[in-house]
């Protein structure tokens, strides 16, 4: 079964759908995307298309939705920050939970996707059962002190209203407290209250996101914690060891 699904989060709209396998119960993953990304377009992000497909056939359901000012979900890129995404990610699990056909949560995330799933999964430690961080950005705390996004500088202390990513478009204005915010947020904090098993993967030659942040997650969560480093993959870990990434990520989440 496959359905477009709306939720409504403050007034914003986010957008996106289930896929589930024909079983009265099952569980389900929760898939967040990246900063620019998306979560509910399979031609722009095949590696959720291809977790999905994988999952179906060992009877795991999917739930996919744009964060706002991404994708098909409503809101401006430029009024998007992390806080916003967690507040989206909290509507989705709560969503998910009342699913008649929910049987556990799962979760994964890409890039900051993958810090928001790692923080949820310490908000929701007694829901949320096993956890998938690929790539995350946890060193985008380290970059916003620093001055910089995606090769982008700007001045730490005096944050600019907006940061200009690519061009000189609307849509690639990031808010500048989305950097103030960024600065201060307890990625490792609140990912390790999750207790539960986690894998994390990362390509050693990511040049947006420092790989010392995968490493920094096994320090703060030393227990049920496996991290993968890949050597030479790069930050969409697609490059050429997008089979071993899906592989291990049904596995892990097929498994015991």
């Amino acid at each position: 079964m496959e359905q477009n699904i709306e939720i409504i989060r403050d007034g914003l709209t986010l957008r996106g759908r289930i896929i589930k396998p024909d079983v009265k119960k099952c569980p389900v993953v929760i898939m967040f995307h990246g900063l620019t990304g998306n979560s509910s377009n399979d031609e722009e992000n095949h590696q959720f298309y291809e977790f999905t497909n994988g999952l179906l056939k060992y009877n795991i359901a999917t739930v996919k939705l744009d964060f706002n000012g991404h994708g098909i979900s409503g809101g401006k890129f430029s009024d998007m920050t992390p806080l916003g995404c967690i507040l989206d990610a909290a509507k989705i699990i709560e969503y998910t939970k009342e699913l008649d056909f929910t049987e556990d949560i799962y979760l994964l995330g890409h890039s900051m996707g993958g810090v928001v799933a790692g923080m949820m999964a310490g908000y929701y430690a007694d829901i949320v059962k096993k956890l998938v961080l690929l790539a995350p950005a946890a060193t985008m705390v380290d970059d916003a002190n620093r001055g910089s996004c995606f090769g982008v500088s700007f001045d730490p202390i005096n944050v600019p209203k907006y940061v200009k990513l690519w061009d000189d478009s609307d849509e690639s204005k990031a808010w500048g407290f989305m950097y103030r915010v960024n600065k201060t947020l307890p990625v490792y904090e609140t990912t390790r209250l999750f207790r539960g098993k986690t894998l994390i993967i990362h390509g050693t030659a990511d040049d947006a996101v420092g790989v010392i942040g995968a490493r920094r997650y096994k320090e703060y969560m030393p227990a049920n914690t496996e991290v993968v480093l890949i050597e030479n993959e790069i930050h969409s870990l697609d490059a050429f060891a997008f089979d071993e990434v899906r592989d291990r990520v049904i596995d892990f989440l097929s498994g015991e």
